[in-house]
């Protein structure tokens, strides 16, 4: 039989076997495709188990405590890698109509990373920690106010003096540490504990490891996944945490091979990455402003002199330059992306030099012949429109003072930084009150409650009412605002919210920054979202992936 195909092909002419070739190779390749047709469509990609992640961080693990990590980025990350919130441990909630009693069942079986049981015990420990001054945990004013109660092993009723609309919030960010480990430490000695920087968790993965130098730096933090997640298992088997003292090290480090991924990218470094990468954006809702402290001089207290600010300050040009346009530019005390904004009371950004000038002499802000600054005499003094502003010393903020500074200049108003560590800002500064302006952020929690921000009892420390801002109407709108559990009403009530805020104009607000995440071009289930910190990056990391395969359907 091969010998008779053999004798056909031998007859078959030089084109005929040309053709014939090119009949098996086309019908093969035809094939080919075909089979891989079929098996792309009877087959679906899922992730498959890796090894391993190495994620960069700027900074250094103090207390790797959820009830005791503040704002420190470092703890706050590894917090949300370790521990679970409430709601990721409950099978179930419910409130009742009047939203003052919230009753909250956990899932069967729930234990730490280190195998014992997980209860309702733990999250009254919990409550009753951070209601404990002597603790000295940042969550004690969200939580004043609230009494918890043990309904059974597996169930806790917690009751709200008031009603609060935003309370299912509270629970997303209460995270339960362990009675049966810090059940017998006084309060006051919890910072001194061992499981600050080795701590037993409920999270997706749980402390290894950590190596640090002579000097103390902790260089590198091992975790490996935690057996006793009550979510789905990661896919990433050991996740590493690498830390360092500066943002050029990080990225040197990510452009050598030694972190895969790391947060907080600024947009002007993009093109100083070398390797392979993708970029991640997740919108945080926070927002930076110029706090006015209308106390101050005559000049801040003059809505004419704001607005004429406000006409001279070209926010996309800020956003675009300092940014490169990862930026959203910000008219309100409300995001576009938090439930209640409204578009109709945002009065958008109107450059007019023109009108700014024609406001200030109408006003007779004149323009000192010598100096170029804009003064008039009140009462007996002569005031000028000269400010000083303070500036934390981070780049951006240093960046984008220095173009108001030019912008403000061309209409005859002076501004004087004074830039300081970010830290004796909130230290000494902050706590004091003790400025004509200051450039700040706001960072609101994925709902409208601004509070904090702008009720007239929030104008000193611990407050935060950068702005000192006092208006009755609008500290009963607020007021208002957290209590009524009807959407459509209290969104209503966010609409003149923000119109007399706006009008009042107790700040100059500027631009929301866009979070950057810099991973590999193979990083899968990185969820684009709003997130209401940077740490917020983590909240799906078990279901993060850098391998796949294709399964039958």
């Amino acid at each position: 039989m091969i010998n008779r195909i053999y004798q056909i092909f031998n007859s078959l002419t030089k084109t005929e076997k040309r053709a014939f070739w090119c009949f098996c190779v086309t019908g093969i390749t035809s094939g080919v495709i075909l089979a891989l047709l079929v098996f792309q469509s009877a087959t679906i990609e899922v992730p498959e188990p890796s090894s391993g992640y190495r994620e960069g961080i700027v900074g250094q693990p103090i207390a790797i405590n959820p009830l005791l990590s503040g704002t420190n980025d470092a703890d706050r990350d590894l917090a949300e890698l370790i521990f679970s919130d409430i709601l990721d441990l409950a099978e179930s909630y419910k409130t009742s109509p009047d939203g003052q009693t919230w009753n909250i069942l956990l899932k069967t079986d729930l234990r730490w990373s280190d195998g014992k049981p997980l209860t309702s015990d733990d999250v009254i420990f919990t409550i009753d920690t951070i209601q404990n001054s002597e603790s000295r945990s940042p969550l004690f004013l969200t939580w004043q106010g609230v009494v918890i109660n043990r309904i059974s092993e597996r169930e806790v009723e917690f009751t709200l003096r008031t009603p609060y609309a935003f309370f299912l919030d509270n629970l997303r960010d209460l995270k339960i540490i362990p009675r049966h480990i810090f059940g017998t430490i006084p309060p006051e000695n919890f910072r001194l504990s061992n499981f600050n920087l080795e701590p037993v968790g409920s999270g997706p993965y749980t402390f290894d490891s950590f190596e640090k130098r002579k000097d103390g730096f902790i260089t590198d933090y091992h975790l490996i996944t935690n057996d006793y997640f009550s979510g789905a298992a990661p896919f990433i088997k050991n996740f590493d945490i690498k830390f360092y003292g500066t943002s050029a090290e990080l990225l040197d480090a990510f452009n050598t091979k030694k972190i895969d991924g790391f947060g907080g990218l600024n947009p002007k470094n993009i093109g100083d990455l070398k390797l392979s990468h993708a970029i991640l954006e997740k919108t945080i809702p926070r927002y930076y402003s110029i706090f006015i402290n209308k106390n101050t001089k005559s000049g801040l207290s003059d809505k004419d002199v704001i607005t004429a600010i406000n006409y001279s300050i070209n926010k996309k040009q800020i956003v675009d330059e300092v940014f490169d346009g990862k930026a959203m530019i910000i008219n309100g005390p409300i995001l576009p992306v938090i439930g209640g904004y409204d578009q109709a009371t945002d009065p958008g950004n109107t450059v007019d030099l023109q009108k700014a000038n024609e406001i200030l002499d109408q006003k007779k802000w004149l323009r000192n012949e010598t100096t170029g600054i804009r003064e008039k005499k009140i009462g007996k003094k002569m005031e000028s429109l000269s400010f000083s502003i303070i500036v934390p010393q981070i780049p951006f903020l240093t960046d984008t003072i220095g173009k108001i500074q030019e912008m403000l200049s061309v209409i005859g108003v002076k501004l004087n930084p004074v830039f300081l560590n970010p830290t004796d800002v909130i230290n000494e500064v902050v706590k004091t009150r003790n400025y004509e302006m200051i450039i700040f952020g706001n960072v609101l929690r994925n709902n409208p409650d601004i509070f904090s921000f702008w009720h007239s009892s929030e104008r000193f420390y611990p407050g935060l009412n950068l702005a000192l801002y006092d208006n009755k109407k609008v500290d009963a709108l607020l007021e208002s605002i957290r209590t009524n559990s009807d959407e459509t009403k209290r969104n209503e009530e966010l609409f003149q919210l923000q119109k007399m805020i706006i009008q009042d104009q107790p700040a100059i607000f500027l631009y929301s920054p866009t979070y950057l995440y810099v991973g590999p071009k193979n990083l899968g289930g990185f969820e684009e979202k709003t997130i209401a910190t940077p740490s917020d990056r983590f909240e799906s990391v078990n279901l993060w992936y850098l391998e796949t395969t294709r399964v039958f359907k």
